[in-house]
């Protein structure tokens, strides 16, 4: 199989879903679709990875598949396959918290300006950019008295 084109292709799919979430009006159908098309397919591409590692279909580097250890993991992440299944869990997870901030973000009436930078944060660095948002988004939650 040739990884480089697999994982060129589920990068494609984030950026496309990434640049309608932060620059296209978020329609409940819009948002339905990046979430069920851009998110599930990521998930999907994953899962069958995954699986197909995990049974022994596809090797997954000198080590095998040890998720227990550090060498383990570094094993799995020496390889074309693991770097590839590790990037799209990566790119599923990012793209479902940038939805859930955009969700968030509208329903307690944040600017689409002032997000952006924000999704663009979670978009390049997951965990930094739900850091900020859920920084930011503390005071008004506590202002409007709804916590979700």
């Amino acid at each position: 199989m040739d990884w480089s084109s697999v994982f060129n292709a589920v990068n494609v799919m984030a950026l496309i879903a990434w640049a309608a979430l932060i620059a296209l009006p978020r329609w409940p159908a819009l948002l339905s679709a990046l979430l069920f098309l851009g998110v599930g397919l990521l998930c999907l591409v994953y899962s069958a990875l995954l699986v197909s590692v995990l049974g022994g279909f596809i090797p997954a580097g000198e080590g095998g598949a040890d998720f227990t250890t550090i060498d383990g993991v570094r094993s799995i992440f020496s390889s074309d396959v693991g770097v590839t299944i590790g990037w799209t869990h990566y790119l599923a997870f990012d793209l479902f918290v940038g939805i859930w901030i955009a969700r968030d973000a509208d329903a307690k009436y944040f600017s689409r300006w002032f997000q952006a930078p924000i999704l663009l944060a979670t978009f390049m660095a997951g965990p930094l950019g739900l850091l900020i948002w859920l920084i930011v988004r503390e005071p008004r939650s506590r202002a409007s008295g709804r916590w979700s």
